[in-house]
This record gives structure tokens, C-alpha cells and sequence, in this order.
């Protein structure tokens, strides 16, 4: 650098310390006049509470005119309104100490199309605007600032609520500023600088997670705004920074939606609830409110507070034999789902299980004629609506059955122990006159039997008539009947065996987190109840742990809202199953056109040849960015005939050992992979066949199935047989998978046609062998 611009770059700072201290000035007056503002609201609420107690002092015992109720009534709203005010200043002032210690943390200069002169924006923590309503800062959220996080220098759009606009971007600085001194700036094209991010990541961590505003990346940033997904899929390494892009943008949501969305429509479930207590203060820190945070598990044992649930401990140390591990696949997947969706409607004609409604220890509506009640409503009546009807005409049984237990002896005897005091409270008014004393009687009858009556009323309107547990049994039993088990690998005494151990626990007021879903499932289709319909944002965390039935349970439980899920497929730890599937089991609960998957890794394993082809895969594979690593063309091999593609694998191979290479050949199925295991042998080709996820990899050439392939890596890959229709269109994510294996070498071959997965990669992608 010469003295020049050494000189320069002072005089520059030196600017831009003069600038911020000018606007740290401008924030501290502001946190002045909203203290101001402050006090004079506490005054107000001191005012209107004595107000308050003039009014209520000034009432004539219990009776209350109409002008005093309208001056009470407008004294609550001048409460609430004052209230709500200071309530917003005193987090308003929060947000404004924080930005005078960092009032921003970027600078952008721009020329919008169209428009004759440049501008300067500086980015920060909250927007901050002087007396004439000219932003000083900018929040991070709004759309001009969305520049910052997805724009290099030149011609840049960003998406405003009007649409797309246009600027030509000239400058992009990063800040790092400290109790109100820039300590260093960086101009830089990318989207976060490289020196800002290890600035940033040098920092020591807490207990706490905090914010990472400053340093979103372009890929996360892309999360952060989605407002059209209704599925979004973040699938991101360890350490990707997921959870705290999900943060983010719950942030952006709540900024966004302003006024018709609060944090108490947004709910996250965590992994457990350490993490609710790690990401608490990051909402905060923005001025948001924290949104509602629980973890599956409470989501639903709340709802049954005298059964246990098992622990995350049990759960991890729960060792599933062969018995149970297809037992265990099949009543966590959709199709249990379906199944028990489409047994309720056979509820519709009979099989529904009631409980007595019992009285003072008596059967006093038994089971038997509830049950004749529930079905004597005709097939226009669904599951939900013949309950409500039932309950109609058991509160009306209620009532006439008060008559009846009105003539009762014990409720004469009660009469005549009745006090003095215990009369009057039971008379309507203090001079209460009858005309006779059977009136008086049958009126103190009337009363005393409604009075004891009123716990089976409530039982009744709490359907504790609905035998929850026997239902749920009934259906247990009635599966092997209404499925066929055998294609899942479960003999009916197997099935027995998992029907009694759910007996044997429920009597020992224990449930398994496999049977907590479709029990609570099946209370809710009897019981016609649709969910929560005002919660509008679902984020869920760690998805590999959740098994399909739990997503499309949480489908039902929410079906209004959209969803974020994120996770890490190969860090499944509770579900016991391969998790790859778990991405395609989700998306089939929402429609194609309004799914997003993002992949949130730059792909640092691959060369960018191999990232470019991988990513051409995925119709929406935009969303990976390649490493700059360069390497050769994926090989792209077309075969006539089995044989010829086994030719070419040798040939492959081959070359693959002449670099040093160690190769995997993934081929779809273990069928398949057992095959062309056997095949390779009989020409003379040495490998080793993964059969199971409990083998360890070996050197040299190694053949598996493509479920044993997530998560490792080669340094080279043959897919073997990608051939049309091996692959449907919704597979593209395991295709995917199979490719992005390879580090520096990628072979496809393909028996006959090409897949047409692989058909839509552009030919500038991949080199089609001879």
C-alpha cells in the first residue's frame, strides 16, 4: 500500500468515525425524549388509576349507572392505550442502547434506476431515523438491505413488497465497531468479506447463542426472506449455521408481517430443552419478542398429564430387535398414518367405546346408552359433529333426569338439614316469596340437584364419556385385519407381542413416544378436532429425529401454518431408521410448487465440475454454491447391454487406480448392489460389498447400496445403472445424494437411455464417454 492511499484510507476513517459519532449523538437524544415520553405515561397511568378508585368509590353498592360503566370502560382504554405505549418505548429505548454502542455494521452506496443521484445507506442491528424521518440506519431486515447479503458490485435486484428493483451497486463496506469507535472497515466485493467473517467467528463463545446479523450468508439469507414456501427444507451440515439462519428468520417474519403476525403465532420445537435455554436471548437481542419454544414431547404429553412418556434417555437406549425394528418402521410412517385416518371413518357405523357417567357413585347414563345415542344420528353425520350432537342430547338427558333425582330422598333430606344461612344463599333474591311450600320446596330441590349435579355436566362437555384409551386399543387390534402386515415383516404374533406391551405399559400409566402420536391422532379424529388454525409459522429443529408420522401429525396439528425444517439427515438419532427418506415423506404433505429444499453448505467436498453437475440435478439445485476447486468433467458412460456397462466400469476403475483413487460404485438398491457385487467377481474385478451400515469401509474398491452412502465421501464415485425410469421424479434428492459423494471423480453409467433426471443436466456439465 503506498503512503498515498495509506493517507487516504486514514482520512477515510477518520469520516466515517465523524459519521457514526454523529449519529450515536442523534440516538442518545432520542433515548432522551423517549425517556420523556415515558415519564409523562407513567403520570397518565397514575392519573387514570385514581381516576379508577374515584369511580369505583362513588358507586352505590352493587348497582352500577350507565354513565359510570362508559366512564370505566373509556378510563380501561386510556389504560391500555398508555400502557401499550410505554411498553413499546421501553423496548424501543433497549433496541437504541444497543445501536449506540454499534449503531450499524455495513455501508452501501447505490444509484436506483432511473433516479440522477447516488446514495448512502448504513446497515444495522434496528433502523433509526432523525427528526425529518431520513434513516440513518436501516434495519437489517428491510429490503434495501437485502443488498448487503445477496449482492457483489455492478448491477444488483432485490425484491421490495411493490416487487423487483433495480440498483447499480458502487460500494459494499463492513464495519467493526466497539463501544462507539470503528475499530476497522473492510470494502469488499463478496458477500461477507473474509476478514469480517473470521473477525467475527475469532469471538469466544457463550452459554447463550447470539445473533449473527453481521455475517449472513448469501445462501442463508436466501432462508431468511422465503415468504412463498409453505415447506421450507434446510438441510445443513453440523455447523452450517441453521439453526441460527432460522433465528434469523423468525427475526425477518415478525418484521415483515408487522401488525398482523405476533410471536405468539410462531412456534419452534427444539431438540429438547437445553437448546430452548441456549437460543433464548437471540430473539431478544433484535427486539423481538421470543417466539413459543417447546419441544415435540411437551407439545404433546401436556395433553395427557397422568400418563409418563418415555425419556430421551429411554428412547437413545432403547434397543430395537428384529422383532420390533419393522414394527417400529411401520407404525412411524405415513401409511399408519393413513390407516388410522381411514379406521375412523369406520367409527362412522360402530365400534366407538364409551364410559358409564356416573353419580354419586351409581351409573347414572350408562355406556350401553350412549353408544345407542352417538349412533341413531344418521351417515350425514361426520365423526365430529355426532359427538357434539351427542353431547347435545346427553345435557338434555341431564336436564330431565334433574326432574327425576329431584324427587330423590336424598335431596329432601338435604332440604330439611338445611341452615338458615345456607337458605338464603340458595334464593334467588333476599325477599324470595312462593306461593306454597311444595313450590319452595321443588325450587330448593331444583337448585340443590343442579348444584350437584353440575360435575356430570362437566364431564359430559369434557367428553370424559369417550373411552380414549379402549379406542385406541380397538384399533390396535382391528390393524392386522384392515392391513396386510406381511409387507412390512410383522407376523401377527409379533403384532400381539407390541399389543400387549402397549396394555402392559398404559396400566402402568406409561406410553412410548411411538404409540404418543397416533394415540393423541385418533382422540383428535374422534373428537373432530382440526388443530391449532391461528398458528401461521411452525419451525421445527433437528428433523432427522422425527419420524413421518410425526410430520404429517404436525401437518394436521397446524394445517394453516407454514413450515421451516431443518436438520441434518445423517444425524438421525431417535428414529431409529435410515433418515434420507424422511425429505421426500415431508414434501409428499405439501404440494411440489410450493416446496423449497435448500441445501445450506458451500460444497467444500467436490470440485466445482462435480458441485455444477450435482447441483444441475436438483431443479432447484441453484441453491449450492461450488467451492473454486477445479477438476475433470463428470464421466457420463451409455451401454447397450449390462455387460458393456461392467466394460466400462473396468475401464473406470482402471484409471480411477492410476491416480490413487479409492472408489465407491453406488448403485440404487442393495439388490442391486449385490448383483453387480457378484457380477465384478465374475470379471475378474476385486471389491467389497457394504451390506449393512455395521460394516466398516474397506480399502480399495467398495460397492453399496445408495441408503449406506449418506454422509461419507470419496475420492471418487460410479453410479452404477442410471438408467430411465431406475430413478422417479421425486428421487432426484437421492440422485443427488448418490453424485455429491465424489471429491474428484464422477462416473454414471447407464444401461440404455439416460435417466431423465440426469437428461436435464446441460451437456457443458459432463464429458458422455465412448
Amino acid at each position: 500500500m503506498t503512503d498515498k492511499s495509506m493517507i487516504n484510507e486514514l482520512d477515510e476513517k477518520k469520516l466515517e468515525q465523524a459519521h457514526l459519532e454523529d449519529v450515536v449523538e442523534k440516538i442518545k437524544k432520542s433515548e432522551g425524549q423517549l425517556r420523556e415520553h415515558m415519564e409523562v405515561a407513567e403520570e397518565d397511568l397514575k392519573v387514570i388509576n385514581n381516576a379508577f378508585d374515584d369511580i369505583h368509590l362513588g358507586m352505590d353498592g352493587d348497582s352500577i349507572s350507565m354513565d359510570a360503566a362508559l366512564s370505566i370502560h373509556q378510563q380501561q382504554q386510556m389504560l391500555d392505550e398508555r400502557n401499550n405505549s410505554w411498553q413499546q418505548s421501553k423496548q424501543r429505548l433497549g433496541i437504541l442502547k444497543k445501536l449506540e454502542k454499534n449503531p450499524f455494521f455495513a455501508r452501501l452506496d447505490f444509484q436506483e434506476k432511473g433516479e440522477p443521484k447516488k446514495e448512502t445507506v448504513y446497515i444495522g442491528l434496528s433502523s433509526f431515523t432523525d427528526k425529518n424521518d431520513h434513516f440513518l440506519v436501516y434495519d437489517w431486515r428491510a429490503p434495501i438491505s437485502s443488498i448487503y447479503y445477496d449482492g457483489k458490485l455492478g448491477q444488483v435486484t432485490y425484491m421490495t413488497p411493490d416487487g423487483e428493483q433495480e440498483v447499480d451497486l458502487f460500494l459494499k463496506r463492513q464495519f467493526l465497531v466497539e463501544n462507539g469507535k470503528i475499530r476497522a472497515y473492510f470494502d469488499t466485493q463478496e458477500t461477507i468479506g473474509d476478514q469480517m467473517l473470521l473477525e467475527v467467528l475469532d469471538g469466544k463463545s457463550s452459554t447463550h447463542m447470539k445473533g449473527i446479523v453481521k455475517t449472513i450468508q448469501k445462501e442463508q439469507n436466501k432462508i431468511i426472506r422465503d415468504t412463498k414456501s409453505k415447506l421450507l427444507f434446510v438441510q445443513g451440515a453440523a455447523g452450517s449455521g441453521k439453526t441460527s439462519a432460522i433465528l434469523q428468520r423468525i427475526a425477518f417474519l415478525l418484521y415483515r408481517y408487522r401488525g398482523t403476525l405476533t410471536s405468539s403465532q410462531v412456534v419452534m420445537f427444539s431438540p429438547n430443552s437445553l437448546f430452548n435455554d441456549y437460543i433464548k436471548d437471540v430473539l431478544p437481542e433484535m427486539g423481538e419478542q421470543n417466539m413459543v419454544q417447546m419441544t415435540y414431547k411437551q407439545f404433546l404429553a401436556r395433553r395427557l398429564p397422568n400418563l409418563t412418556v418415555e425419556s430421551l434417555a429411554q428412547q437413545f437406549e432403547t434397543v430395537v430387535d428384529a422383532d420390533n425394528k419393522n414394527i417400529g418402521k411401520f407404525v412411524s410412517d405415513v401409511e399408519f398414518f393413513n390407516i388410522m385416518t381411514n379406521y375412523s371413518k369406520l367409527l362412522d357405523q360402530s365400534g366407538m367405546a364409551f364410559k358409564d357417567i356416573k353419580f354419586q357413585g351409581k351409573v347414572f347414563i350408562s355406556k350401553e346408552k350412549i353408544q345407542e345415542i352417538y349412533y341413531s344420528y344418521g351417515p350425514q353425520y361426520n365423526l365430529g359433529n355426532r359427538l357434539d350432537a351427542t353431547v347435545d342430547r346427553l345435557i338434555k338427558l341431564l336436564h330431565r333426569k334433574i326432574g327425576a333425582e329431584m324427587r330423590s330422598k336424598w335431596v329432601a333430606e338435604r332440604i330439611e338439614n338445611l341452615s338458615k344461612e345456607q337458605l338464603q344463599a340458595l334464593y334467588s333474591t333476599a325477599d324470595q316469596e312462593f306461593k306454597n311450600g311444595d313450590e319452595e320446596n321443588r325450587f330448593l330441590a331444583r337448585k340443590i340437584v343442579t348444584a350437584m349435579l353440575q360435575g356430570v355436566y362437566k364431564n359430559i362437555k369434557r367428553l370424559r364419556f369417550l373411552n380414549v384409551a379402549a379406542n385406541y386399543l380397538n384399533f390396535l387390534k382391528a390393524v392386522p385385519q384392515i392391513t396386510d402386515l406381511s409387507k412390512w415383516g410383522i407376523t401377527e404374533e409379533q403384532w400381539k407381542n407390541y399389543v400387549d406391551n402397549f396394555v402392559k405399559s398404559f396400566t402402568d400409566k406409561q406410553i412410548s413416544m411411538n404409540n404418543l402420536s397416533p394415540y393423541l391422532y385418533l382422540y383428535d379424529l374422534v373428537t373432530g378436532r382440526h388443530g391449532e388454525l391461528e398458528m401461521k409459522f411452525v419451525f421445527m429443529d433437528e428433523i432427522q429425529d422425527y419420524t413421518p408420522f410425526q410430520l404429517a401429525y404436525m401437518k394436521f396439528k397446524f394445517p394453516r401454518a407454514r413450515y421451516t425444517m431443518l436438520g441434518d439427515l445423517n444425524q438421525s438419532i431417535f428414529t431409529k431408521k435410515n433418515s434420507q427418506t424422511l425429505l421426500s415423506e415431508a414434501q409428499k404433505l405439501f404440494d411440489a410448487d410450493e416446496t423449497r429444499v435448500v441445501q445450506l453448505v458451500h460444497s467444500y467436498r467436490s470440485t466445482k465440475q462435480i458441485t455444477d453437475f450435482t447441483k444441475a440435478i436438483l431443479t432447484n439445485g441453484q441453491k449450492i454454491e461450488p467451492f473454486n476447486r477445479d477438476g475433470d468433467l463428470p464421466n457420463m458412460y451409455c451401454a447397450k447391454d449390462e455387460q458393456e456397462s461392467l466394460q466400462q466400469v473396468k475401464t473406470q476403475l482402471a484409471e480411477n487406480d492410476e491416480h490413487n483413487f479409492t472408489t465407491a460404485i453406488i448403485a440404487k438398491t442393495l439388490e442391486d448392489a449385490e448383483h453387480l457385487h457378484d457380477q465384478l467377481k465374475e470379471n475378474g474385478v476385486k471389491s467389497t460389498l457394504i451390506r449393512s451400515e455395521n460394516q466398516r469401509l474397506a480399502a480399495g474398491t467398495i460397492v453399496l447400496p445408495s441408503f449406506l452412502a449418506k454422509g461419507l465421501e470419496f475420492d471418487a464415485v460410479i453410479m452404477w445403472d442410471a438408467s430411465k425410469d431406475k430413478f422417479s421424479e421425486d428421487e432426484q434428492q437421492l440422485v443427488y445424494t448418490i453424485a455429491s459423494r465424489a471429491m474428484h471423480k464422477l462416473t454414471i453409467t447407464s444401461i440404455g437411455e439416460f435417466s431423465q433426471l440426469l437428461q436435464r443436466v446441460p451437456e457443458e456439465y459432463y464429458q458422455l464417454m465412448k
